[in-house]
């Protein structure tokens, strides 16, 4: 079978890469695409785009009956699933199958017997892999602690919980219990013993119709947050010749028990002393496939297309070269709960000699419905050190405005002695969060930079306005007030009083300052319709607001009020929480969900309960009134 039309049964940056490839193998390519998604970049980057009505991935991504109507509509032969949404989903499969289309995936056979991490383990306990051993929840003892709380059916971190103390299990279960459901339709739990500082080792396997199974090394992805992964890298590094070769060896078992077919990737955990286990097996592309096709000079997705047209592939793969090491680009806040972020991306720009992989340009809303990685970075170099070096040097120089991310986090994790040391385990943040998180860049001499370059006049400005503007003459003081991170400056810059800093020149984009003898550049990018300033430099990037002379009267909101820290929907609220309700601070109380990930609202303090606004399943925006503490008063 040829395929002509490709059909991406996805959205973002997955949508956007598959494209890229399909392009250069010269077939016509169609997007599908919900209402929030139709002035997406992965929409504009096809040939042909369909709607499918609606805002919620129930209503559109998981539509399998709407997306395979779409595909034959346009005229695709092809389907590719990408990641997520309907990607592991079986009978989605069959279907694409039954319509006469191809399925760029393995069969459907296949998925189905590692759909559910349950039956999958039993399957590979046969294979001869080595699995941990499950946990019964209802006869777990203190020597079982910690345990591991894991959705029987998808993945990316949903319905998983640890639990330390055999007080909150049952709570925890619930929890999971309920994540899970919302996420997949399955509500399913198991248990299973919590490694501490464990490593997240996978090996990329790719597989033919006529029996050849490749297994095309290993990754480490062990830096998690909320066990969804961060930072990867291939080869995963400091792991024994004998210990990578019994990987190998029980990945191609775990694909020929199946009959594998395509991509995928079999997930173990190892042990500090060096035991692997088997964790799943995910019967698609993975987030991180490029690192292994920087290594091994490979591009996964044309194999895929390859196979699904029936190619065989070469009895051996291609030798590794190099080292390559990814970073997930997040719109979201590190340091208050992993908090993701909304608005407008007006600049998306990383430089040097790195692969971005990303679903936005520049001016893209980025929406509450789907995931909130804005773009995949990866560096390429002959060594592990220059590798994670080129990585950390592009991200540090990356101009990123609009969104608060976990660049500055990304810099600093690649940059730490634990992972340049070549020794990553799962508890990396759990260790050292607040320390990765704790203070930002001083942002005195950003904020002069802004305020000169407000001052500027523009270069298109009348002559006269250009030769009365800015002198490094002493007059009347100008000050200006900025914040930037939550501390506020106030900065002198008509005339410059900053000791040890003398201004070379000054723009409205760019100002140079010499600081301590030293030559500094300072990039400044204002937007019309919004009045914060983003400024980079090596010193540090900064997005600095100007302070209004006089507060607004409507800012003010009444003392205990829970606002909404994101747009979101209310999932859940706490048993019997009702106005009058006695509260103790740190509670939850409500539970929101945005970006595919679940948010507790606490009580700011103890006290009682006087107003409750929220409703669940109700859509609310940022900073809407949710609920009302009245805090406790002593005598």
């Amino acid at each position: 079978m040829t395929v002509n039309s490709l059909l991406v049964a996805n959205r973002g940056e997955i949508a956007v890469r598959v494209f890229r490839t399909a392009r250069a193998l010269g077939l016509a390519t169609v997007a599908v695409h919900s209402d929030p998604d139709e002035h997406a970049l992965h929409v504009r980057d096809a040939d042909a785009a369909v709607r499918l009505p609606g805002a919620a991935p129930a209503d559109t991504y998981l539509r399998g009956d709407l997306i395979i109507k779409a595909a034959l509509a346009a005229g695709a032969d092809a389907v590719h699933p990408g990641y997520g949404f309907l990607s592991e989903n079986a009978a989605f499969a069959r279907e694409v199958k039954a319509a006469g289309l191809t399925w760029i995936g393995p069969p459907p056979e296949a998925i189905e017997a590692m759909a559910s991490k349950t039956r999958a383990k039993e399957l590979m306990r046969t294979a001869g892999v080595p699995l941990l051993e499950p946990v019964d929840p209802a006869t777990a003892t203190a020597a079982d602690l910690p345990l591991l709380l894991k959705a029987a059916a998808g993945g990316g971190g949903r319905g998983m919980r640890v639990v330390r103390d055999l007080d909150q299990l049952k709570e925890a279960l619930d929890a999971a219990a309920a994540e899970a459901r919302s996420a997949f339709g399955d509500g399913e739990v198991f248990a299973e013993p919590y490694v501490e500082r464990g490593r997240h080792v996978e090996v990329q396997i790719l597989a033919d119709a006529h029996g050849t199974v490749w297994a095309l090394g290993t990754r480490d992805c062990s830096l998690q947050r909320r066990h969804q992964k961060v930072i990867e890298e291939a080869p995963a590094p400091g792991l024994p010749e004998s210990l990578r070769d019994s990987l190998h060896e029980a990945a191609v078992a775990a694909a020929r028990a199946v009959s594998y077919q395509g991509a995928g990737t079999v997930e173990f955990l190892v042990t500090a002393d060096g035991r692997p286990y088997f964790l799943e097996m995910n019967t698609r592309l993975q987030v991180e496939h490029p690192v292994t096709e920087a290594v091994f000079g490979l591009d996964l997705v044309a194999l895929q297309l390859r196979i699904a047209e029936g190619a065989a592939l070469p009895l051996t793969p291609p030798a590794p070269v190099g080292h390559a090491v990814e970073a997930r680009l997040y719109a979201e806040d590190p340091a208050r709960d992993w908090r993701p972020q909304t608005g407008v991306l007006h600049t998306l720009a990383v430089p040097g000699e790195v692969r971005v992989d990303t679903g936005f340009t520049d001016g893209d809303e980025v929406g509450i419905h789907y995931d909130p990685m804005l773009a995949k970075v990866v560096a390429h170099a002959p060594t592990r050190a220059e590798a994670v070096r080129v990585l950390a040097h592009a991200l540090a120089g990356a101009r990123i405005h609009g969104l608060t991310t976990n660049r500055e986090l990304l810099v600093r994790s690649l940059r730490h002695p634990e992972f340049a040391a070549g020794q990553p385990d799962t508890g990396f943040y759990e260790r050292h969060l607040p320390a990765l998180t704790e203070g930002t860049p001083d942002a005195t001499l950003s904020a002069l930079a802004a305020a000169l370059a407000e001052a500027a006049p523009a270069a298109d400005a009348p002559l006269a306005a250009r030769l009365g503007g800015w002198r490094n003459v002493r007059s009347q003081p100008q000050t200006r007030r900025y914040t930037a991170a939550g501390t506020e400056y106030e900065v002198a810059y008509h005339p410059v009083s900053h000791p040890g800093v003398r201004v070379l020149s000054a723009g409205p984009t760019l100002v140079t300052l010499e600081v301590d003898g030293i030559r500094r550049l300072f990039h400044v990018k204002q937007n019309s319709n919004n009045p914060d300033l983003y400024v980079d430099s090596v010193l540090g990037a900064h997005t600095l607001t100007p302070v209004p002379r006089f507060a607004d009267p409507q800012d003010r909101t009444e003392p205990g009020s829970l606002l909404a820290p994101m747009p979101g929907t209310v999932v859940r609220i706490a048993e019997g929480l009702a106005p009058g309700a006695r509260v103790t601070a740190g509670q939850p109380l409500l539970w929101l969900e945005a970006m595919k990930m679940e948010h507790r609202i606490l009580a700011p303090a103890s006290g009682t309960l006087t107003a409750l606004h929220a409703t669940t399943g109700r859509q609310v925006e940022f900073g809407a009134l949710l609920a009302v503490v009245q805090e406790e008063t002593t005598s």
